[in-house]
């Protein structure tokens, strides 16, 4: 970032440009919680917690189980769940034991998940004991090198009066007969002795983490981020965030021990959940609430509108699809939201109006952000005062995080403060790389004065006043609630249909979800389809929002002279309409 937009008026009171404290491994944010505060509750889930100290006992236990089972330094290990209490065990267990977590989305079809076990080349994989999970699971290995198939089931997470009542009435989710060779989450941990391998991290140098993204080509790309990459992200978020923690109080850092509790409506599989909840979270030795699905309830988002009222979060880190479904909720003013302090979103561009709403409802502050799955994410962020926040910016970069702005036509070249150009970051949030693909690296690094910037693919300027605005995107990409769809990946499913000649996928603005995919279709000579058919076959092949809401026949598709789909042609005739 240039030196005048540094040396702004509004850069956040108190705040340091720089910090050193964040190299480290990641489960060392566990450890120093537990010894600090072992009795203190961190995760709740239906009714039931689970302190620090218990937590971490578990993470041991895995990583005893995984030393034993062969996993060595640098092998990767899958997780498949959603946001479950044993979630935060399997994360620091896998990298007590020096392993790789590789993060998988739990609504990925067997096609999808085999695709990201096999790229990864993961040996392991948790999931959800669960009757469409595992079948899942099972599918998904085929092929790969997974070798060892973990089941996590809810029912000793539950309060002893529901886990009875949940099994007496057959409402605990269960897969049923498990194939030989699989293993029961419980009973590794019981087995298994709280004494984690001795391994020696370099947390600058060794990938944590692998998550998945589609980048600008649609072809999914495991983005290595290394353990200083999450700790450095999360130590950044505390010391850049200054918050009233009651009247009279001057802004000051987040309190650490039991004073905060995070809602985990974001899936911790997704940098953002896992960063500035999960992690976040566990650094301050705060409450973490499981949300497995905050969709949950009649109607939608009632069952978390009832955590916020029982559990009392102070923070609720989100994408703005759920700050819209929070204030258009029937029932909003039926609950108490009064504890959250503070949201952070992310993921796309929140409303103005939304943003009003909300705070209005809450007596919260919604401070906007930005990043990428290859930033762990978080590049920059709105102060946390309403004083200095600019509504529709991003804000600064985080303290040791430089932005340029440079030249569309030659990413060697800053643009002058105010014009617009490719947002690219330079920081220890910054991935290692993809893995297994130094051609895609190639194409978003760039160095300048002897340093490593990302090209985040996304158009922005920096103002007057230093505050980062984006634009535009350069990409072809598709937010639909604060999740990327890449559509070539779905143009290659479609593809697949026997009766598809042509096709071509955009995202159209949709008011609840921010986006929505919609496709183009060609269909073969001589055939005849409906939408119906075509509907019933995404939903075999894809994640429910990577699916066409929309789909269109047309006798044409526009090409180009070289026969390039021209899907900003389609893009903007939806938009003129």
């Amino acid at each position: 970032m240039s030196d005048a937009a540094w040396k702004t008026p509004y850069w956040p009171e108190g705040v340091v440009h720089t910090f050193t404290d964040y190299q480290f491994p990641i489960f060392k944010f566990l450890d120093d919680s537990a010894k600090s505060y072992p009795d203190s509750i961190f995760t709740q889930f239906n009714g039931a917690s689970r302190t620090y100290a218990q937590v971490k006992d578990t993470a041991d236990r895995i990583a005893h189980f995984l030393s034993n089972r062969g996993i060595r330094k640098g092998d990767k290990v899958a997780i498949f769940l959603p946001n479950l209490p044993q979630f935060p065990e399997v994360l620091f267990g896998i990298l007590k034991a020096g392993a790789v977590a590789v993060n998988c989305n739990p609504v990925y079809t067997p096609a999808e998940l085999n695709y990201q076990l096999k790229n990864s080349e993961s040996k392991i994989v948790f999931c959800m004991d669960h009757p469409v999970f595992y079948p899942n699971t099972v599918k998904a290995i085929e092929g790969t090198a997974v070798e060892t198939v973990i089941l996590c089931n809810i029912k000793s997470y539950l309060p002893k009066v529901k886990a009875i009542l949940g099994s007496l009435l057959g409402k605990i989710p269960t897969a049923g007969s498990i194939k030989p060779g699989h293993l029961m989450y419980d009973d590794i941990v019981a087995s298994s002795k709280p004494n984690p391998p001795a391994v020696t991290i370099d947390p600058e140098n060794d990938t944590a983490i692998m998550l998945y993204t589609g980048g600008t080509t649609g072809v999914p790309k495991g983005a290595e981020l290394t353990h200083t990459n999450f700790t450095y992200d999360v130590m950044g978020i505390y010391h850049y965030g200054r918050f009233v923690h009651g009247e009279g109080k001057k802004p000051e850092s987040l309190y650490k021990g039991n004073f905060h509790a995070f809602l985990g409506v974001l899936p911790w599989y997704h940098s953002f959940g896992i960063t500035v909840a999960l992690l976040m979270s566990t650094m301050l030795g705060a409450r973490l609430i499981c949300i497995p699905d905050p969709r949950a309830g009649k109607p939608p988002f009632t069952e978390v509108l009832k955590a916020v009222q029982k559990y009392k979060p102070t923070f609720m880190p989100a994408v703005p699809t759920i700050f819209v479904a929070f204030t258009n909720h029937a029932l909003i003013d039926q609950y108490d939201l009064s504890s959250l302090m503070g949201c952070f979103s992310g993921g796309a561009p929140l409303p103005p109006e939304v943003c009003k709403r909300f705070e209005e409802k809450t007596g919260s502050i919604i401070f906007e952000g930005f990043g990428l799955t290859e930033t762990a994410p978080v590049i920059s962020s709105n102060p946390t005062f309403k004083e200095t926040r600019k509504i529709g910016s991003i804000g600064f970069p985080l303290p040791g995080t430089d932005v340029k702005i440079l030249s569309l036509d030659d990413p060697t070249k800053e643009m002058p403060q105010g014009e617009d150009g490719e947002v690219a970051a330079c920081g220890p949030q910054v991935m290692k790389g993809y893995w297994k693909r130094p051609d895609a690296n190639e194409e978003v690094f760039v160095n300048l004065g002897g340093k490593r910037y990302f090209l985040t693919g996304d158009i922005g300027n920096i103002d007057k006043d230093g505050y980062i605005t984006i634009t535009d995107r350069k990409k072809d990409m598709i937010i639909v609630g604060g999740f990327n769809v890449y559509p070539r990946e779905v143009e290659d499913v479609l593809y697949t249909h026997p009766k598809v000649e042509l096709v071509a996928v955009v995202g159209i603005p949709d008011e609840k979800s921010g986006e929505k995919v919609k496709a183009f279709i060609k269909l073969k000579a001589g055939t005849e389809a409906t939408e119906a058919e075509i509907h019933e076959f995404c939903k075999e092949h894809l994640a429910g929002y990577k699916r066409p809401r929309i789909i269109e026949f047309r006798n044409e598709i526009p090409v180009s002279n070289v026969g390039k789909v021209l899907r900003r042609v389609l893009r903007d005739e939806e938009r003129k309409a």
